[in-house]
């Protein structure tokens, strides 16, 4: 019988078949900011780890100046897929695809950089955090005062957000989850408040697998609660002579609430969920509690809508 870990790899993190990966390289937004960091980053002759590597696209870019990278892959057909795919490109001989758990794997030698992209919106699903965790513990045990290597992305911030969202099909009701294009506009969904920020992800830092969160968020415009939105953006990199970070942002989460509530513009709302990274969906959802905590006056909500423009 197979554990847990082992049942969700088979479509999960590790485990995505074929015909999804297309998907992945027609998303330009995850493509071309994932080449531009790995570009910044990779300096000529370094070693590079990449862990689930798919196709093999960004072991690809970090190929162009890495003078060898580890590219490890659970599923045994994308393995022979991306080693078909990196012969038909120029210096993919520098990629090595090795067929391998990224949860056991470590490189025969140090490396400079660990890529891994096993992300989910609030990094529910897949496992990158338990991933990345797991290796930099093995990592230091068996290259002992070695420096550890930079990871892409560097780090994960998350956020939530109060939404208004219609639920009407044609006349059928049916409130379920909903990912959404960030930026995007839609008369299907009116932002009640501010998103705010419940958790940063370093991973150069050690980052426990639970997530656990409480916090009010100032309601600006009235309406009924029905759903939060979960935003998840991923610093891939940070370029310190800019003071500013190369990002990817995942596409919005919407979910929706048991019990909406009505809502008007002052009052303060009270949110709070904890779930376990790389969890379902189900186990956040679940957990999400939200009630009224309080009213402002006028003069209070203009201080706090202040603070948030600025």
């Amino acid at each position: 019988m197979l554990v847990e870990r082992e049942a969700e790899s088979c479509y999960l993190g590790q485990y995505i078949p074929l015909q999804y990966h297309h998907n992945m390289l027609m998303d330009a937004n995850r493509m071309d900011n994932f080449k531009a960091a790995i570009q910044r980053h990779v300096f000529e002759g370094a070693r590079v780890l990449e862990l689930g590597g798919g196709t093999g696209v960004l072991s690809w870019f970090a190929a162009q100046s890495a003078s060898k990278v580890y590219c490890v892959e659970f599923n045994p057909d994308m393995v022979v897929e991306a080693r078909r795919l990196l012969s038909m490109n120029q210096h993919g001989d520098r990629v090595e695809v090795i067929h391998a758990d990224a949860f056991e794997y470590l490189p025969p030698e140090p490396v400079d950089f660990v890529i891994c992209e096993m992300i989910h919106v609030a990094m529910l699903r897949e496992k990158q955090v338990e991933v990345i965790e797991n290796f930099k513990r093995r990592y230091a045990d068996k290259f002992p005062g070695i420096k550890m290597p930079v990871f892409i992305p560097e780090a994960i911030l998350m956020a939530v957000q109060p939404l208004q969202q219609r639920y009407d099909f044609s006349g059928f009701q049916a409130p379920i989850i909903q990912f959404q294009l960030g930026g995007v506009f839609t008369a299907d969904t009116l932002e009640l408040g501010q998103p705010a920020l419940y958790k940063i992800i370093d991973f150069c830092e050690p980052n426990d697998l639970w997530v656990r969160w409480e916090g009010d968020i100032l309601i600006e415009q009235s309406g009924k609660l029905s759903a939060l939105r979960f935003i998840t953006k991923n610093v891939l990199a940070v370029v310190m002579e800019t003071n500013s970070t190369i990002d990817w942002l995942n596409h919005y989460m919407a979910l929706p609430l048991a019990n909406p509530i009505d809502v008007l513009a002052g009052d303060v709302i009270r949110v709070a969920f904890q779930y376990r990274t790389g969890g379902s969906i189900d186990s956040l959802q679940n957990n999400i509690k939200v009630s009224v905590l309080s009213k402002l006056s006028q003069e209070q909500v203009q201080t706090q809508v202040s603070l948030v423009e600025a």
